[in-house]
């Protein structure tokens, strides 16, 4: 048996009452302005800066800032980066900016980069899976989108009226998926929860309707240079999903409203960093999520 969550009543979904008392226990743990607007605006020196919309909850507190690489020119090929569409998930975020500052402008002579560091910062600020509405923008990336932070992003790719050919998704497994937020999910649900296992290492989620084997062993190979990569579970999988390569299980973006499927590009990968190993650092983690953006990049230039 395991405890039920303190919300709600466990088989029943929740309602209304349940998701404010949800919202009204969250409380503000960090600063999106301080760890990541100030962040991306010192870059603005050498990328170009684009506001794309504000949450409602607080537009002033929390707009939604991309990052762009100069001189964008329709032969060379559009990429997208994006981080923190789980708040909670730090490297995610923190990567993002790390390789805007450090290695987006080389890549720019290559690629037209889109980076959009945080794509949730009501969650970044709350270190939470959803948004305030108990959504989870991960599984909204779909036509009238009940997320905002999901809708958000799909106009601004809308937007750019180009196709992509690659998107990079800079997520995290942590510890607390297991402890705080797959049981609220189950609550939330009005299901069962049931107990799994957190990956002990690095992992990518490549696209089961379009699989890319060779361009995900490529970043498999590129962060393991980094940090560990996550083994397959003794039956053979990783959070319950075959495990098709060293470190590569497989999701159908589209159909699961995952945000890798929001360009709809040929090549899409959804990174997972495990930041309670004891083998990981902050800085560990978030060199690997950009050891995981140039190895795909590097893989697409080599072609």
């Amino acid at each position: 048996m395991t405890q039920a969550y303190p919300i709600g009543t466990p088989g029943t979904p929740w309602g209304d009452a349940e998701k404010a008392q949800w919202l009204a226990q969250r409380q503000v743990q960090r600063s999106y302005q301080e760890q990541v607007v100030a962040k991306v605006q010192a870059l603005t020196g050498t990328l170009e800066l684009t506001q794309y919309g504000a949450l409602s909850v607080d537009a002033q507190r929390y707009p939604l800032l991309a990052l762009k690489t100069p001189n964008w020119q329709p032969h060379k090929p559009y990429v997208l980066v994006t981080g923190g569409i789980h708040g909670y998930e730090t490297s995610g975020v923190q990567g993002a900016i790390q390789f805007a500052r450090d290695h987006a402008l080389g890549y720019g002579e290559h690629f037209n980069l889109l980076v959009v560091p945080c794509v949730s910062p009501w969650g970044y600020e709350m270190i939470n899976r959803w948004n305030p509405l108990a959504i989870d923008p991960n599984r909204s990336f779909r036509e009238d989108s009940p997320s905002e932070e999901a809708a958000a992003l799909q106009q601004l790719v809308a937007g750019i009226k180009a196709p992509f050919l690659c998107h990079v998704d800079l997520h995290e497994t942590t510890d607390s998926d297991e402890s705080e937020f797959r049981p609220a999910l189950a609550a939330r649900d009005g299901k069962i929860f049931e107990p799994g296992t957190i990956p002990d290492g690095f992992y990518v989620v490549d696209d089961s309707e379009s699989p890319q084997p060779a361009f995900q062993q490529a970043i498999v190979e590129a962060v393991a240079k980094v940090t560990h990569i996550a083994p397959a579970d003794p039956d053979g999988t990783i959070i319950g999903s075959p495990v098709v390569a060293p470190g590569v299980i497989q999701y159908p973006l589209k159909k699961l409203g995952l945000c890798a499927s929001v360009t709809g590009a040929p090549y899409s990968c959804t990174t997972e960093v495990y930041p309670d190993s004891p083998k990981a650092t902050d800085a560990i983690c978030n060199d690997a999520q950009v050891a995981a953006i140039c190895g795909a990049l590097d893989y697409l230039l080599a072609r």
